[in-house]
């Protein structure tokens, strides 16, 4: 059991629990986009596979000086997000993020939007000395709010140094929950099947004319 200052998450050992499945498979990795990032394509790379999670590198980080950083996350399906987990390290060049902010299903989102919008949910996240040998899952809350999730924005708004110089550095980002097998491409399937009027010709119809169903 965890102790007293661990409620309102789980810490994540080896073996299943009740917070879901790795969503990583669900995720539309090729379309993931970060704002920020120091490195590009980083927000991706730390989006491993569950058994690498504790691994440091690759890492994301912000320019120096500016914490904030802006991870869009679409899926291919979908999905219902039960929990979160944000990893880092400390050192004396970077610092652990300490709030986030999760949006769900927007996909124009940017930094002035994220600042003034309300939130589907507002997270302080531990310092990582918290949990150093593992993973920390904080539940997705109100659970209404992760329902029939097509992609999750995730704001980096600060992190733990007081002076606000030191870039945030985050070595893993994962989601938990399940899939729905409601695949996004099946409403592009639907359409095609049902053929274009140019793909159906009749003879003798006039180049003009036009079959509405």
């Amino acid at each position: 059991m965890d102790p007293p200052e661990c409620s309102g998450h789980s810490h994540d050992h080896e073996h299943a629990d009740e917070v879901g499945l790795s969503l990583r498979p669900q995720m539309d990795l090729p379309r993931v986009t970060c704002l920020n990032e120091e490195v590009e394509n980083a927000g991706r790379a730390v989006l491993k596979i569950h058994e690498d999670r504790l691994t440091t590198t690759p890492s994301l980080t912000s320019p120096e000086g500016d914490p904030e950083l802006l991870l869009h996350i679409p899926f291919t399906e979908s999905v219902s997000i039960q929990s979160i987990s944000v990893r880092s390290i400390t050192t004396e060049e970077t610092s652990p993020p300490k709030t986030i902010k999760l949006f769900t299903n927007r996909e124009d989102l940017d930094f002035d939007m994220v600042r003034e919008l309300p939130s589907h949910m507002t997270l302080e996240l531990l310092p990582p000395h918290h949990f150093a040998e593992g993973s920390i899952d904080y539940p997705c809350r109100p659970a209404g709010r992760f329902q029939n999730v097509s992609s999750v924005t995730i704001f980096v708004q600060d992190n733990y140094d007081e002076d606000g110089e030191l870039p945030t550095e985050i070595t893993f980002v994962g989601l938990k929950g399940k899939g729905t097998k409601m695949v996004r491409k099946a409403v592009e399937t639907v359409y095609e099947t049902q053929g274009m009027a140019s793909d159906h010709k009749v003879p003798g119809e006039g180049m003009g004319a036009r079959q509405f169903l």
